[in-house]
């Protein structure tokens, strides 16, 4: 399957299997303290199940609440979204990831579309520091024409293969799988709100940029 045949229907599978992925691991391993806690009889074994059972059902409601904002219909066609919003479903998202979160946006309604590429972004970014770091949000300019800057600093920071290729939505041969759809979404969504996505390393620091194409 290549990037220009990626049928509608293939595509709402292929992200809701991105977003299984993203939630299967704190799913079982809430099945796997349940069945802790239904054989141990040991006080402290028990209690550890019970923290693994908070933590990862917390992790799971935030990668759920990220999931939806992120890839969901979020209200009716052109509707906005408050940018706080988004704010809190990528705070609760970055508490089960290795890097660290700052955000900087004013509190205004924008296009849901745009609000969700903003934080497809985000996730693309974190594909950039698989061994952590730091990601800096700044949003800009009006909310009908944002700048969406995020600067992501760790060891070993790369732009990840054919990422660029799937933003830009060219003719490449590449496949389309659970993984690769992300990307591919998030360049689907900014050509749909006519926004142009830039991706430069220098050293350990990629810099992603989008904005309305000119």
């Amino acid at each position: 399957m290549h990037v220009r045949d990626v049928p509608a229907l293939d595509l709402a599978a292929l992200l809701c299997s991105r977003v299984c992925h993203d939630i299967i691991s704190p799913v079982g391993a809430i099945s796997n303290g349940l069945e802790v806690l239904a054989e141990e009889d040991s006080e402290e074994m028990r209690t550890i199940a019970q923290e693994l059972i908070v933590k990862s059902a917390r992790n799971a409601s935030a990668k759920l609440q990220f999931a939806r904002l992120a890839f969901g219909a979020a209200g009716s066609a052109g509707a906005q979204i408050d940018i706080g919003d988004a704010q809190k479903v990528a705070f609760g998202y970055f508490e089960s990831e290795k890097s660290e979160l700052s955000w900087e946006a004013p509190r205004v309604l924008m296009g849901k579309n745009k609000v969700k590429l903003l934080l497809n972004l985000l996730m693309i970014a974190i594909s950039t520091i698989p061994r952590g770091g730091k990601i800096d949000v700044l949003v800009e300019g009006e909310a009908e024409t944002p700048l969406f800057t995020l600067k992501c600093q760790g060891r070993r920071a790369r732009i990840p293969a054919n990422v660029e290729a799937l933003l830009s939505g060219q003719n490449e041969p590449t496949e389309i799988d659970a993984h690769a759809v992300q990307p591919y979404y998030a360049g689907a969504l900014a050509r749909d709100t006519g926004m142009e996505i830039k991706m430069v390393l220098i050293e350990e620091l990629v810099t992603i940029t989008s904005a309305i194409k000119t």
